[in-house]
């Protein structure tokens, strides 16, 4: 998995947000006629309402990274949703390069904030109390989303690569109980160990419709996901189906209950 070398943030999590957010601001300022008014694909949003809301949600992460109280909705997906729409009615600014701008400019506020922290000791946030790195790898694999979304949108080369994606998954570990799909895993009894090529790996367990997550994966899983780095973040989140992903060879899946490989993916719901 990653390294920490001394800091609150593991080692490479500090320069991918950075990084990221600078990629955004790059996508966002591409010369585009009504840029701000184009369509998200796979979205209600435009391009100036996604780039709105990931301006307003980095606000938000170098809030809680500052240790300020920032009720969020309660956790939920649903509920997550609802509160994006009401803070994206409140916030007038739709224009792609001042939101650029306040993306950058919050992503460094919150790298200037965390780093302050005791690692130890959690912070409350929309999914619940989070440590200082999950919380990173939280707002990394939030911005690489609609990072995504918006370069897709623009016409431009997407931000995401298997290190980046590497470092999302000590949040995806930590978040895959909470947005569990009561209804996907009702009644399932299973266990996944997934694996990133040429990566590393984790372990999911469903029991009854209970999740649970490890760092290892199980000894003798029921199903075995080989899957490339960056599909598996789009899959996560959302952003793909997994049968064009499994047709291209970007996903396998092997063991007692291979079939259970396309399934995996509907079994959570992106936040």
């Amino acid at each position: 998995m990653t390294r920490r070398t001394g800091g609150v943030l593991p080692e490479g999590l500090a320069e991918a947000i950075r990084g990221t957010a600078d990629d955004i601001a790059a996508v966002l300022r591409t010369p585009a006629r009504d840029a701000g008014r184009l369509p998200v694909p796979r979205s209600t949003w435009t391009v100036g309402e996604a780039a709105a809301h990931l301006a307003q949600a980095n606000a938000l992460m170098a809030d809680l990274a500052a240790g300020h109280e920032r009720p969020y909705g309660d956790g939920t997906p649903g509920s997550l949703a609802e509160a994006n729409e009401r803070a994206l009615a409140g916030f007038g600014e739709r224009a792609p390069g001042p939101l650029a701008e306040m993306i950058t400019a919050q992503a460094a506020a919150f790298l200037g904030s965390i780093e302050e922290r005791d690692p130890a000791e959690p912070i409350s946030t929309p999914l619940g109390r989070l440590s200082p790195a999950v919380l990173g790898s939280y707002l990394l694999t939030h911005m690489l989303g609609h990072g995504y979304d918006l370069a897709l949108a623009l016409n431009r080369p997407h931000m995401l690569d298997a290190r980046r994606v590497e470092l999302t998954l000590p949040f995806m570990i930590e978040a895959m109980p909470r947005v569990a799909d009561p209804a996907a895993v009702a009644g399932l009894t299973a266990s996944f160990a997934v694996r990133l090529r040429n990566g590393p790996s984790f372990g999911v367990t469903v029991t009854d419709g209970t999740v649970r997550t490890d760092h290892e994966p199980p000894a003798r899983p029921d199903c075995t996901i080989l899957t490339e780095p960056v599909a598996f973040l789009l899959l996560g989140l959302g952003r793909l189906d997994p049968w064009p992903v499994i047709a291209r060879g970007k996903a396998l899946g092997w063991g007692r209950k291979p079939w259970l490989a396309p399934r995996f993916p509907r079994l959570f719901r992106a936040p």
